[in-house]
């Protein structure tokens, strides 16, 4: 017989749950967007272990905790969180896998602003210490490889990079609005017109003006769950599928590639789907997002399908680029960034990095009309770049 773990017969319908954050300064640092939960790390237990008693030795607790913790929580949300029968695995009821693939989603999509603000407290301390450690401020798209890249500059070179995660094409703005020092975007690596490429970012950037820097290259493509593995290669064969397709939000480099190869193929965005809502920020909350079953396929890379054990399929490769004004070429702490980008533990970080590889000549500081072929092609309806930055030019 299923025995659930259940709410009392007549106990109250519990109030809303309100969350309370905060921190703490220690040894042993997080990564990623890590964050202390018991209810969520229970629940994450005893699904992996798949009894209770399995699920008190992975959390370090004895049977009696764990069963106590689990009673609690049922009687606080007011629903059953796990079932089990005489010599079966232990499961998660039905609302306690959605309460935990909801949970890891809601931080999926914050990662990028949590590991923003971690760094940030982190840095209050460093800052105090050591009053040589340089600081830059970079807007850049969202990419698996810089929190990395941050963590290796502070440690080898004392240089704090501050990450703002933003979408490519706000992240320029945010350079020409003198919001950051360094920018970041990524670009495929076609070497013919890309007219959707060219009308989002040519009116921004300007030969003479910005200067880019070679950072990195990483392959892009869909994201799907195992079971859907082999029905899509391609985005034509989202047309006539009943799979759900989640985007990236406007603005961001992967939209683009996305409308890029939309346009390439002759399509209009009703082919990948009828529900334009289903939209993430990141490539680790849109991977989060098809493999709780929330959606069915998506844009990614590599690295972030491989994190929630998802099949992908590359499509194309792209190159991360890092820009700056001319005069900032020079300074101290871009000076500092590109000699950790030069550096050979930047390209060993890289490779063992899945989906990415190094550039040639990391760190180097590239002609905008070479980096970018399709430069030479004329821009769709451009628009003028912004004054201010042809002005202090």
């Amino acid at each position: 017989m299923t025995k659930p773990v259940a709410t009392p017969p007549g106990s109250p319908t519990p109030r809303r749950l309100s969350v309370r954050l905060s921190y703490a300064f220690e040894r042993s640092g997080q990564h990623g967007a890590e964050l202390d939960q018991p209810l969520f790390a229970t629940l994450a237990a005893v699904r992996d272990g798949g009894s209770i008693g399995q699920a008190a030795r992975r959390l370090g607790q004895s049977y009696r905790h764990v069963w106590g913790v689990l009673r609690a929580w049922e009687a606080e949300v007011g629903e059953p969180l796990v079932v089990w029968s005489k010599g079966q695995r232990a499961r998660l009821t039905e609302f306690g896998e959605r309460l935990l693939w909801a949970e890891l989603r809601a931080r999926k999509r914050l990662q990028p602003h949590i590991e923003a603000l971690r760094d940030h407290l982190e840095r209050t301390i460093d800052e105090a210490r050591d009053d040589r450690r340089q600081l830059l401020t970079v807007c850049a798209s969202h990419d698996l490889a810089l929190p990395r890249l941050r963590d290796h500059a502070a440690a080898a070179a004392a240089l704090e990079l501050d990450l703002r995660f933003q979408g490519s094409v706000d992240s320029v703005r945010s350079l020409n609005a003198r919001r950051c020092l360094v920018a970041g975007f990524h670009v495929p690596t076609f070497r013919g017109a890309a007219p959707v490429f060219m009308a989002a970012l040519k009116p921004l950037l300007r030969p003479g003006v910005h200067k880019l820097i070679a950072c990195s290259r990483r392959t892009q493509g869909l994201m799907l769950r195992k079971e859907h593995a082999g029905e899509i290669r391609t985005f034509a064969d989202l047309r006539h599928s009943p799979l759900r397709f989640v985007n990236r939000q406007g603005g961001s480099g992967t939209r683009l590639l996305i409308d890029h190869l939309l346009h390439e193929q002759g399509l209009d965005a009703g082919a990948l789907g009828r529900d334009p809502t289903l939209i993430e920020e990141s490539h680790v909350a849109l991977a989060a997002c098809v493999a709780s079953g929330a959606a069915d396929v998506g844009p990614g890379v590599e690295a972030a399908a491989l994190e929630f054990g998802l099949h992908f399929v590359p499509l194309v490769e792209e190159d991360y680029f890092l820009v700056c004004l001319k005069p900032d070429l020079e300074h101290p702490a871009v000076l500092r960034l590109r000699a950790v980008l030069a550096g050979d533990a930047w390209t060993q970080l890289l490779t063992s990095l899945p989906g990415y590889a190094p550039v040639r000549e990391p760190g180097k500081v590239l002609r905008m009309t070479e980096a970018l072929p399709w430069w030479r092609y004329r821009t769709p309806h451009a628009r003028p770049a912004n004054r201010s930055v042809t002005a202090s030019a």
